[in-house]
């Protein structure tokens, strides 16, 4: 759904996996509750005990990674920037440049419920810059900015 303002909402699994090239066991997107184009997003993945590294992180005790927090966020970035600009089914690929200032405050676990909530702080034609926060329950769990760039595939 959409509105007149550039305000979209609830985007299902198919609509995540029609703007991200992840699949299962890297993608880290369940769900888009809203998303503003040009300005933030507002994504959900549900935690389950299923994921493959809760078999080593850490048994008896299963936390989710922090980097992989920070994946999901910038994910969630990539669903923001590929939407925002209109290139979803284009081919087009959102890559990892860097990671600043991030910090881990909580633990993630099995069951939870991580909204993740990211926001453009810069735009410069195919580079740009992210500040996101995850959270459970409005929690902060991790937080972090981070730069991207949209580019072709590399070419086999």
């Amino acid at each position: 759904m959409s509105d007149e303002t550039g305000t979209r909402s609830d985007y299902d699994i198919h609509k995540v996996l029609s703007a991200l090239p992840h699949r299962y066991p890297l993608l880290l997107v369940d769900r888009v509750r809203s998303l503003e184009l040009g300005e933030r997003i507002h994504a959900v993945k549900a935690v389950t005990f299923n994921e493959d590294f809760f078999q080593g992180h850490f048994p008896g005790a299963p936390i989710m990674p922090g980097v992989l927090q920070v994946e999901a966020m910038a994910q969630a970035a990539a669903i923001l920037g590929i939407e925002t600009l209109e290139l979803a089914g284009s081919g087009k690929l959102v890559y990892f440049m860097g990671i600043d200032n991030a910090k881990f405050r909580a633990p993630v676990t099995p069951g939870c419920l991580l909204d993740l909530e990211v926001e453009f702080l810069q735009k410069r034609s195919r580079v740009y810059k992210f500040k996101g926060r995850a959270s459970v329950e409005g929690k902060t769990t991790s937080e972090a900015e981070f730069t991207a760039m949209i580019a072709d595939p590399p070419s086999t």
